[in-house]
């Protein structure tokens, strides 16, 4: 296989969305953080919505971007709360993941805290191939990636497969 064809991991985006700013939304970034061991950032409201009281670009929720070694360490943990398990339906026609964990206390060695409470998070993964993603990108002649370059969904359950030893259950 040509090196350059190889699928990878390009990020893993963690999110808890709070709905609400103040003071429940920075002990979602502590949970991050602990998590991640990276900062978090916050999440702004796209439009405002009067009857839940979100104005637009008011911070609603923090997300984390981890790439290279420290995604895939996160992922490690993240597999073993799933039990290694991921359903065909949690990936797009692109190849990309997404499932949700019901509570951080899951996590080997995360203990409840009542001064934080519970939160949830949202686990996206975004596969790419080693190559082929610059003509996209480039400033002069840039076109649209072909459907040759891009991965596919079994190219990316294939892969979890492999690196992870994630069943797909159908």
């Amino acid at each position: 296989m040509n090196p350059m064809e190889e699928v990878i991991i390009d990020k893993v985006v963690v999110n808890i969305g709070v709905g609400q700013a103040g003071d429940r939304l920075t002990k979602a970034a502590k949970v991050l953080e602990m998590l991640t061991g990276h900062k978090a950032t916050n999440t702004l409201a796209k439009k405002s919505i009067r009857d839940f009281n979100i104005r637009k670009r008011l911070p609603i929720g923090v997300k984390v971007t981890l790439r290279k070694k420290d995604a895939m360490e996160f992922l490690q943990k993240a597999f073993y709360v799933k039990d290694y398990k991921i359903t065909d339906y949690s990936f797009d026609k692109h190849g990309n993941a997404y499932f949700g964990i019901s509570d951080y206390t899951d996590f080997k060695g995360m203990k409840y805290d009542p001064d934080i409470g519970i939160f949830g998070m949202d686990v996206a993964i975004v596969f790419r191939r080693r190559g082929g993603y610059r003509i996209e990108r480039r400033r002069i002649g840039s076109k649209t990636i072909p459907n040759s370059i891009r991965v596919r969904k079994e190219e990316a359950q294939d892969f979890l497969q492999k690196n992870f030893k994630v069943t797909v259950v159908r």
